[in-house]
């Protein structure tokens, strides 16, 4: 078949008309005839067809029952329907199930060609359109970049005006801030959003398959090798390849990296013939780069090579004005795991969010929060149900700050120290009962036991601090 032209399949039972089409039309389009509905679902199950061109009055499958199954599996397919002169009503219920136009016997075959080209250009917009649809829905991980900080928003815009050129980018940022999202922005957002997006790890995958798993292999390269694989450049070839935790790779394979970005050609392990490859870089590592250029465990040529396009995403404890935002985005996410139609987040669990550190950054607040889901029992997110981690911290990133109030009399130097004194006391208090309830499992009884108090002042406690003991209870 010629490339260059659009292919149509014309499903009609009658051998002469086929025939007939197939002389007017093949020195225009690459032609493929079929008697029936059935055979002409398998040539559009093993070609890329443009157009179907079919009657409606056929055995086995008929043309209602090919154009249903079109409308299922290829959308942006158009069919024409052909149709008898005294059977227009036909046509006319076949273009409400879906087809796209149709032409009445015997046709006309400038008008038909006319229809033809026409039709297969609306067919391309409607496949243009869906590439779009999934490209946004594809995209829509980045719409995970919750942020109203602007070292963000400067990333953000960097991306947009960087996606379309070819240049190679490389991302440093903790684990867990998001390198992951950025990436596939930047894949998203090129003119290779329709190609593939490959990924690899170089921190998780072994040595020695490592290379493999980068370049392919051929058939009996080494000992398992029992058949020719594509290597992640091969298959990310005109796309993006995304090299994660690039800081892992060992120095021989980063010899063979530089080769590759340099020249844009590779073998596979095993073989001699060189293969092509114009697939765009991303690479992302949590370290330093450049001190471990300095250390020595980085080539320091790959490095620049890589870094030509630099993102560095800050952690979250930089950017503490992004938490309330991305607590609101993950309990609309994740709100599918409790059986509570609202989940309310506390006062007093904000504040402890906002004031730790997340040295798990947007992972750990995510993971957090699923968790927090999971363990409310009320529908509200108070403290107790919060890791161990983070309420041991808490205390310590209260905000209470000597300097903010110093006092200036012996009196107000008192009233000061007892109002310190309180605040401390009580949430020591507060920890205290968390980790009562936590060891008895929120058995009060249990906890009056072994505290010392009676019930009735464990219920106290409970009232006074806005703890629901049922929130403990395997």
């Amino acid at each position: 078949m010629d490339a260059n032209k659009p292919t149509i399949v014309i499903a009609d039972d009658e051998e002469r008309e086929r025939k007939v089409l197939m002389m007017n039309l093949r020195s225009d389009f690459n032609v493929l005839l079929a008697q029936n509905g059935k055979q002409a679902m398998e040539l559009i199950e093993h070609n890329k067809v443009h157009l179907i061109l079919t009657d409606l009055k056929m055995p086995e499958v008929d043309g209602f029952e090919l154009l249903e199954w079109v409308n299922k599996n290829y959308k942006t397919v158009p069919v024409i329907i052909m149709t008898a002169f005294g059977t227009i009503e036909d046509a006319v219920e076949a273009m409400k199930a879906g087809a796209h136009d149709y032409i009445t016997k015997p046709v006309k075959m400038d008008e038909l060609k006319a229809l033809i080209n026409k039709s297969i250009k609306f067919g391309e917009l409607l496949e243009e359109n869906v590439r779009l649809k999934e490209k946004i829905k594809k995209y829509e991980g980045f719409n995970e970049i919750i942020t109203v900080n602007p070292q963000m928003k400067s990333l953000i815009n960097l991306i947009e005006q960087v996606a379309q050129t070819p240049a190679t980018i490389l991302i440093e940022g903790e684990s867990g801030t998001g390198k992951m999202l950025f990436a596939k922005a930047v894949h998203y957002l090129s003119d290779r959003a329709d190609r593939p997006f490959i990924e690899i790890n170089c921190g998780a995958i072994p040595h020695d398959l490592l290379e493999s798993e980068l370049f392919g292999h051929e058939k009996g390269a080494f000992t398992g090798a029992v058949g020719m694989k594509k290597g992640k450049f091969e298959l990310a070839s005109g796309g993006t390849l995304f090299l994660d935790e690039i800081g892992e790779l060992p120095l021989d394979l980063q010899v063979k990296l530089l080769h590759v970005l340099e020249n844009q050609k590779f073998t596979r392990v095993g073989g001699t013939q060189f293969i092509t490859t114009d697939a765009r870089i991303v690479a992302a590592t949590n370290k330093n780069l450049k001190e471990e250029v300095t250390k020595g465990n980085f080539r320091t040529d790959l490095f620049y090579r890589l870094k030509v396009v630099y993102l560095r995403i800050p952690p979250l404890r930089e950017r503490k004005e992004d938490i309330p935002l991305l607590i609101e985005h993950f309990l609309q996410k994740h709100s599918g795991l409790s059986k509570f139609n609202n989940i309310v987040v506390t006062e007093k669990t904000r504040k402890i969010l906002q004031n730790y550190d997340w040295p798990g950054n947007i992972r750990e607040l995510e993971n957090v929060i699923q968790q927090a889901i999971i363990f409310s029992k009320d529908g509200r997110i108070s403290p107790e149900v919060l890791p161990d981690e983070i309420l041991s911290g808490w205390l310590e990133n209260e905000n209470i700050d000597s300097e903010e109030y110093v006092p200036l009399t012996k009196n107000e130097l008192k009233a000061e120290k007892e109002k310190r004194t309180a605040k401390i006391l009580d949430e020591l208090e507060y920890k205290f009962l968390i980790k009562l309830l936590k060891s008895t499992d929120g058995n009060i009884s249990h906890a009056a036991e072994i505290s010392g108090y009676d019930r009735r002042q464990i219920q106290n406690l409970l009232k006074k601090h806005g703890v629901e003991a049922e929130n403990f209870r395997r």
